[in-house]
This record gives C-alpha cells, structure tokens and sequence, in this order.
C-alpha cells in the first residue's frame, strides 16, 4: 500500500518555474530513498553527505518561496527550523572530514531532532494554510512528525537494553517510509487546483508507471533479502582481512564497524572470543553498543551472558569498543582516537619530557662514551634493567643465571659473564640513568649516594650496551653508547643509586679492570 502511494502519477496542471524545479527535487529526493542502500554505499560517505546536504538546501528553500504560509511569521519560523535542520546535517559532514564541528553531544543531537519535528509541523501547517494539498496528505505529513517525536523517547528507552540498536533501526526505517509518502504526495500534488479536481493521467499510463518504477526498484531489492534463519558473518577470527589492525585514527567511518568485528571474533593466543560466530554480524553490533553504554562491569557481564559469550567475565575493553563508539570512549580516553602517526608523535613528545628531567649527576667528569636518559621499567615487574653485550651468544643463558643472583643481598645486582642486572630500589616505574665509559678507573665518589657497588663485567663481542626503548614498552628512552671503548675483554662495572627529590637515579661507571670480585663501597 505504502509502494502504491509513493508510485501514484502525479497530477497534471499549471506549474510556474519554482512549482517545477521543487516538483523535480521531491520525487529526487523520493527516487534517492528507494534506491538499494548497497549502492549507496558504493560512494563515499562524504560525498552522500553531500549530496544530501545540497539537495535538501534547494527543497527547504523552494519550500519557503512556492507554500503559501499566508504569515511572515510561520515563514520565518520554518527559515529557522529548516536551517538547524541542514546544520546538523553540515555538522556530520565536518566530523566526516574531520573539520571543527558546531557543536557534538547527546543535548546537541537531542535538539537536532526536536527541531526536526517541528520544522516538520511547521511544514504540514503551511501546506494546509495554502489549501492545495489533500487531507491524506496533511495526515502523512502528521504521522511524519509524530514518528519522528517517539523515535526520541525510543532512543533512550531501547538503549536499556541490548537489542536496542536494532528495534531503533526497525523504527528509524518506519520513519523514513512515512515521510517519502508524504515527501511523494507533496510532490504529486503540487498544481494548484482551478475549478474543481486537476485531471489526472491516464489510467493505463499511471499503470505502467507503476509497474516499471516497481519493478526497478524492488526486484533488486527482494534479491538481497538473505534467509532469515541465515546469520550475516562478514569477518570472522581467521578472515584475512582481520591481520591488519590499524589504529582507530587511521580507519574511514565506515570501516570501523568491520575493525570491531575483527576483534569481536578474535581468537589470538587461543582465548576464546568475545561473540560467539553463531551471532550475526548485526546482533555482534547492536551488543557492542549496549555494552558501551553499560554503567559498569556487572551490567557488561550480563549483556555479553545474554549474548552467549565465552568470557562474560572478562568485560570488554575500551580499545575494541572505541571502533563503534567512539563519542562515548573518545571522551574518557581520547588517546584512544588518534592514529598511529598521531600516537607515534604523542609518544615521541612523552619520551622526550621524561628524559628531560634526567641530569647527569657528574656534569664535570666526561667518559670517553656517555649518555643520559629516563628508563622505563616493567609496570608489574621487579627487574629493573641490563647492561650487557648484545652479541653475546650465551646471553640468554647469563641472563638467567644474573636473574637468581639478583636478590641474593641488598644490594640488587645480579652478575653473569656478560650480563649485569640491575634492580630498582623504590616501587617506580621509570628512573633516571647515566652511563659512563672511561678507560681507567675513575676515582670512588660515594658522597651524595646511598648504595655504590662495584661487579665484573666482560665483552666478548667488543660491545657493552644497555637496552633502548625503541618502540616498545622498556628501555631507555634515547639511545646508548657502547661502553667497551677497549674492545673484547674484562671490565669494571661500578653502580651508584640515590632516592631524592628526582625519584630513582642511577649511575654506571665502566672501565676496563680484569678483577672478578665484588665490592661494595658503600650500602
């Protein structure tokens, strides 16, 4: 019935130049509606947008100039309605572009759809102050604004619960077939009447309008009508397309419902997945919503319990669920919504702050190699760091055996072969480290530490070195030298620690010295 009168010819008679040019970008607008949303989607998101934008800019306008509102006012009112209507429109447009935007929230979008509503009424009251537009068509224009009143209601009421995405959608969609009625019938009858009813088309030629445009558009559509009892899996944990994670920022609006999907149905390390793949591609969606909305842990539990989830327990985490919603992640955690450039320059900057609060404690005594720089340590761990030949084939085996030495007395320094292992002393997760190489012993300053010790190191590749940060989570945040300036061979390594105002700091001393012993010279 719906498709009946969306297709009826439209009435003949007198059209002046603005009538025609509304006429024409109505049932453009109807024509847009009905096309295939696959198609759609075949463009760029933008440029929909777009379109849609410039498209409802000339109707709103030719609405003002062609219905007889009979009030300044009335027109006035829709001038203003019809604008913050386009506004909201431009303003995703902008976010799509990520261009500043006018405004973002839940007050701003719930403002956006009451005016919606009532530059509908506004409409539908000057439509019947001009006298040409049919009762049925009021009573479309009617039920138009009031769908689009309840959806506001609906949108908090179905956010309770888990398939409320998909009820809204339903909704949304009953929407959209009542306004293209009456967005058709306003077209259809846009002639003014003269002396009674303006004549219709011929009977057998408004059949065959019907009969084409059906056929046009809902033959395409019945054949993407899947089986109902069919779920649609798109991605699951092992699709190809799944092996590249890029980062929120570096993803187009519309691929990151699919980015979600990946992880949703991910099984790395043999963890079982968040979804099972018996859920469809929607109803994975439509509970990833829900659970960001969900006040706290025990309500993201029950929703991924009703979902059928293997680890229900577990939660979700802020960083799957910021690919479909990121307003909501985005304002806790905004790190979250940057791309890898942006997250590689954030910490870049981060690494380079920290290391300036680092001073070499023995500005005066130059080393033949030096450096000083912030490391960072393991959050959940108690090693602190290594100074020790990379190219030491058994380093693996001597990292080992420094690890059981470590705590062995209070000095937290573990020693084997080419490896020496230095804990931290404090419960902190990055500390201050300088590092010299000279090529004699320099003198025994304890002054001004609180633990000085001195242990065997030895080279067998000609490099002594402690481990950079490089990109992951541990290290030191610039680069370091290496500290056998003598090549292969036997050397001293001299550790001194202090606790002060700056945190943790440590400095290492390394100098060529072919004693085995162990020496504390202060603790």
């Amino acid at each position: 019935m719906f498709l009946w009168l969306i297709l009826r010819a439209p009435i003949s008679g007198p059209l002046d130049r603005r009538e025609k040019a509304l006429r024409r970008l109505l049932y453009l607008a109807v024509v847009y509606t009905l096309v295939p949303w696959y198609l759609i989607t075949l463009l760029p998101y933008e440029v929909h947008l777009a379109s849609q934008l410039v498209l409802w800019i000339a109707i709103d306008v030719l609405y003002l100039l062609v219905i007889r509102w009979r009030s300044r006012t009335l027109r006035a009112a829709a001038g203003v309605m019809f604008a913050v209507g386009l506004a909201g429109t431009a303003d995703e447009l902008l976010d799509q572009l990520d261009l500043p935007e006018f405004g973002s929230g839940d007050i701003v979008e719930l403002g956006l759809m009451l005016c919606g509503v009532a530059a509908t009424v506004i409409t539908v009251v000057g439509q019947r102050r001009d006298g040409r537009w049919s009762r049925g068509t009021l009573i479309a224009g009617w039920s138009s604004a009031g769908f689009l009143a309840l959806v506001i209601p609906f949108n908090t009421l179905l956010g309770w619960v888990s398939d409320g995405d998909l009820a809204l959608l339903v909704m949304m969609d009953a929407l959209g077939l009542v306004s293209t009625v009456w967005i058709a019938a306003t077209a259809r009858e846009m002639p003014a009447p003269a002396e009674g009813r303006p004549v219709d088309l011929p009977l057998v030629r408004r059949r065959a309008i019907r009969v084409a445009t059906a056929t046009v558009v809902v033959l395409p559509i019945i054949a993407l009508i899947p089986p109902e009892q069919t779920p649609h899996l798109t991605y699951t944990g092992w699709s190809t397309d799944c092996y590249d994670r890029p980062a929120f920022g570096d993803l187009k609006p519309a691929e990151r419902d699919a980015a979600f999907l990946c992880r949703a149905r991910n099984t790395d390390g043999g963890v079982p997945p968040m979804f099972p793949d018996s859920l469809s591609d929607q109803q994975i969606l439509a509970s990833g919503r829900a659970l960001c909305r969900a006040k706290d842990g025990d309500e993201q539990t029950a929703i991924l319990t009703r979902a059928g989830s293997e680890r229900s327990t577990w939660g979700a985490d802020p960083w799957d669920l910021v690919y479909i919603c990121p307003k909501i992640i985005g304002a806790t955690q905004p790190d979250l919504l940057r791309s890898a450039e942006e997250r590689e320059a954030a910490n870049t900057a981060y690494i380079a702050e920290k290391n300036a609060e680092c001073r070499d404690p023995w500005p005066r005594t130059k080393g033949v190699a030096q450096a000083t720089a912030k490391y960072f340590l393991f959050a959940d761990g108690d090693h602190g760091y290594m100074v020790h030949d990379p190219e030491d084939e058994t380093g693996e085996e001597a990292a080992e055996r420094a690890i059981d030495e470590l705590y062995d007395d209070n000095t937290l320094i573990g020693t084997a072969g080419s490896v020496v292992l230095v804990g931290h002393h404090e419960d902190v997760i990055d500390l201050c480290l300088t590092v010299k190489a000279f090529r004699a012993a320099p003198p025994r300053r304890t002054a001004g530490w609180d633990r000085v010790t001195e242990v065997p190191i030895v080279s067998r590749s000609g490099r002594l070195t402690v481990p950079e940060k490089d990109g992951g989570d541990v290290g030191a945040g610039a680069p370091m030298p290496n500290l056998a300036i003598a090549g292969k061979g036997r050397y001293r390594l001299r550790v001194h620690v202090r606790v002060g105002d700056m945190g943790e700091e440590h400095l290492v001393v390394v100098y060529p010295g072919a004693s085995r012993k162990r020496i504390k010279l202060k603790s």
